[in-house]
Parts: structure tokens; C-alpha cells; sequence
């Protein structure tokens, strides 16, 4: 780990302003990925911005409904909200199967969206990668790939987008507050936070302006139908997925009216598209033909085409029984 100052701030005006101040500065809240990657000078960042005190740690009810989740709350307190719970299950759900207990006690909301890839040509700095440097390469293209997405990849990078909770957020249609050096706010949806990577700067991968920060996540008034996560892993926990179904269905007992089902650990974003929940009542086939519509898998991972299918099959019939 590089040397670096550190700064901590009372307000999210300070945050933005202490960014401004300084070129090439962190905010750090968990740091739950951060730190691994100083550790491993994957990000060496001059500065740190401490943000655990500026108060954006509260999970608010919207008048006229939906509800606002600040983005310093942090997982464990989101999992267990009351009203998460009840209204938005398959979000507690998402959060609950991603990481352990520890983990969950210090990651943000607004962490938790801001995930960087778990790909091992990523994590080690002999070796090319462009989310690191860009323009070196991807080693993943002809490498160790069975982890990686076959949705939404480019020549210059193939690597999964990791988190849980992000997949559950996309089905909910969730927005994301960010705040600008200036202090202005706007809203982004969820669809077009993540980026796909480009041919030539993938490790732009969220669509923050510079010196720009989250303050909170929206939720729409609750969805109702039955919400489910499900998560097929290489190991019973503790594990990024190989691929995830979030899912609310409307109408069970012997035949879905339809829903909203996004995916995740097949694409290099939460994975969702109006074909694929029009498809719903259809079946889990159509769901997954108009999901991978345009999918470029590799020899390694072509069995997550199969694999999902196959998940996705089986949210469908629990949600008939």
C-alpha cells in the first residue's frame, strides 16, 4: 500500500468540495473493496475522504410512496429494514445471499453499486488488463474466462459485474442520487448506471461525472407479486454468483401473468430487458432466448447460457406452487 493523506468530512458539500480539492482522491466509507485494491496497488489513491459522518445513513418512506435509502446505510441495516422486508423482498433477499455477515456490517448501498470485477487478471498487476490500465489488453479474452459475462462484453473487456444487491435494485427500477462538485443533484436510473465496457476506455464503468458521489437510492412505490432471489454459486456461501435470477412475478398458483426478471453473473452489468419480461408468460426458455439475444459466450463459459435457463425454469415453478 502507497503512502496517502486522509481527510474526513462532515457533510456531503465537504465531500464533493474535498474531491475538487484534490485530484485523484478516494471517498472511503466500508472500504470493503477499496482497501483490498491499495492493498494491492491496484488503486493508489493520494488521498482518502472519509464520508461515515455526513449523515446519509437513513431509509426514509416517500410520501405518495417508495422509499429512500441513504448511501451510507449499510447492508445489514437495509436487509433488515421492516419495510425492505415486506415491500421489497426480493432486495433483503439479494443483499442477505451476498456476502457474509462481516462484510455486510460495514458495506454501503452506495458501495455495494460501485463494485469493481472479481476477475483474477484484474487483482494481479503482472498481467494486462484495461479496467486497470487501459489500452494494455485483457488477459481474461484467451485466459482462465469460465467466471466471466457473456452479455454486454467488448474485445477490450469480458469480466462479470459482481454484485447482488445492484441485480435486485435493477428489477426494482431503482434511481440513483449523485452529487457534483457544485453541489447540484441529479438522478440517475439504475438501467444506465452501469456501463457495458467500450472498445477503448472500458474502466469507465459507472456513469458518474468526475467529482461526483452518491447520496442515495430511490425506490418506486413496492412492486407487488412474489419476489425471489436466487443465486447458483460455486460454494454454498460466500461466493460471487455464476449466475443470479432476481425476480418479481404477478400472479401465481398455476400461471404467471408476468413480471420483471433481471440476471446477474452473465453480463458486465445487472442484466435486464423489456423482451425478456414480456417473455414471462411464456416461459423459461423465451425468457432466456430474449435475455441472451445478442450473447457472445466463450468456450469456458458457455454453460452459463444453459445454467440460467435452467434457474430461471426453476423461479418460474416455485412461483406456480
Amino acid at each position: 500500500m502507497r503512502a496517502f493523506t486522509y481527510q474526513r468530512v462532515a457533510t456531503p458539500a465537504e465531500a464533493v468540495a474535498a474531491l475538487a480539492a484534490h485530484p485523484g482522491a478516494r471517498l472511503i466509507a466500508g472500504g470493503t473493496n477499496l482497501l483490498d485494491h491499495m492493498k494491492l496497488q491496484i488503486a493508489t489513491p493520494p488521498h482518502l475522504i472519509d464520508i461515515n459522518r455526513i449523515g446519509l445513513d437513513q431509509i426514509e418512506t416517500i410520501p405518495g410512496g417508495g422509499m429512500r435509502i441513504g448511501a451510507l446505510v449499510r447492508n445489514t441495516d437495509l436487509a433488515a429494514h421492516p419495510q425492505i422486508r415486506r415491500d421489497y423482498a426480493v432486495l433483503s433477499r439479494a443483499i442477505v445471499a451476498g456476502a457474509s455477515g462481516q462484510l455486510r456490517n460495514m458495506a454501503t448501498t452506495g458501495g455495494n453499486l460501485l463494485q469493481r470485477t472479481r476477475c483474477p487478471y484484474f487483482y494481479d498487476t503482472n498481467l494486462p488488463c484495461n479496467k486497470r490500465d487501459p489500452g494494455s489488453g485483457c488477459s481474461a479474452q484467451g485466459g482462465y474466462n469460465r467466471d466471466h459475462a457473456v452479455l454486454g462484453v467488448s474485445s477490450a473487456c469480458i469480466c462479470a459485474f459482481p454484485s447482488d444487491m445492484s441485480v435486485a435494485l435493477r428489477v426494482l427500477d431503482a434511481v440513483v442520487e449523485v452529487m457534483g462538485p457544485d453541489e447540484t443533484s441529479r438522478a440517475i436510473a439504475i438501467a444506465d448506471f452501469h456501463r457495458v465496457p467500450g472498445e477503448t476506455l472500458p474502466v469507465q464503468e459507472f456513469a458518474l461525472a468526475p467529482g461526483e458521489m452518491i447520496t442515495a437510492v430511490t425506490l418506486p412505490p413496492a412492486p407487488g407479486g412474489w419476489h425471489v432471489y436466487r443465486k447458483v454459486r460455486n460454494r454454498a456461501s460466500y461466493a460471487f454468483a455464476l449466475v443470479s435470477v432476481a425476480a418479481i412475478i404477478e400472479g401465481t398458483g398455476g400461471a404467471e401473468k408476468g413480471g420483471r426478471i433481471a440476471l446477474g453473473g452473465i453480463g458486465t452489468k445487472p442484466w435486464r430487458s423489456s423482451a425478456g419480461d414480456a417473455a414471462i408468460p411464456h416461459g423459461a426458455q423465451a425468457v432466456a432466448d430474449a435475455l441472451f439475444a445478442g450473447a457472445s459466450p466463450t468456450d469456458q463459459n458457455r454453460y452459463k447460457l444453459l445454467l440460467a435457463t435452467r434457474t430461471i425454469a426453476a423461479v418460474l415453478a416455485a412461483a406456480k406452487g
